[in-house]
């Protein structure tokens, strides 16, 4: 049994005994998510069932820069872990500690029975966006595959914080989660202002 387990059971038994409703218990465990580690060296540990997590949306051939259509396509995926999701319910805006899996797959246009369209075949990429504030200068940090976090000046690190809906993240793309921003008003002012001058 790991650490984090005996911990949630320990607790468990705590707030049982104390008295304390299931749901006081559910509520506290969204407040300290247990899906976030490091490996000693400071990699992140892929989560490995972000498939039974909450799924936020599907992008396919998605770029922020123009330029020729690309000769496979793909589908970028989001799924964030589901503590997170409950608090951005509640806030409209990520806790620490949220993990958000980007997976990314391979655009098939022909198989078994399809004669037009395009569905998702191979998994060919994943990457993490992570919130840990106490880690990282900015609060988020992005993770390759490879488990290394990207420096904080990274390319990600600075798209996402000039042009992201809310804390650092792509919202806009993510239309369950739109909503809530706008009845919280936790949009940044850089996305407004972006939104503002597109307009006609």
């Amino acid at each position: 049994m790991s650490s984090q387990v005996r911990i949630l059971a320990l607790a468990l038994a705590v707030a049982v005994a104390g008295g304390l409703t299931a749901a006081a218990v559910s509520q506290a465990a969204e407040k300290h998510p247990a899906v976030l580690s490091y490996t000693a060296d400071g990699k992140l540990v892929a989560p490995a069932d972000y498939r039974t997590w909450i799924y936020l949306s599907s992008g396919m051939d998605m770029a922020y820069i123009e330029g020729p259509p690309p000769a496979q396509h793909t589908f970028e995926t989001v799924f964030v872990d589901p503590a997170s999701y409950a608090a951005f319910q509640k806030t409209g805006t990520w806790p620490d500690k949220t993990v958000m899996v980007l997976e990314i797959r391979k655009g098939q246009t022909r198989g078994s029975i399809t004669k037009a369209g395009v569905f998702q075949a191979d998994r060919v990429g994943i990457e993490y966006h992570v919130k840990d504030v106490a880690r990282f200068k900015s609060g988020w940090a992005f993770f390759p595959a490879s488990g290394a976090a990207l420096p904080q000046d990274s390319g990600c690190n600075k798209c996402h914080e000039e042009h992201a809906a809310v804390d650092t993240t792509f919202v806009q793309f993510y239309p369950t989660l739109i909503a809530k921003a706008q009845e919280m008003k936790t949009f940044s002012a850089a996305y407004l202002a972006e939104e503002a001058k597109a307009k006609p």
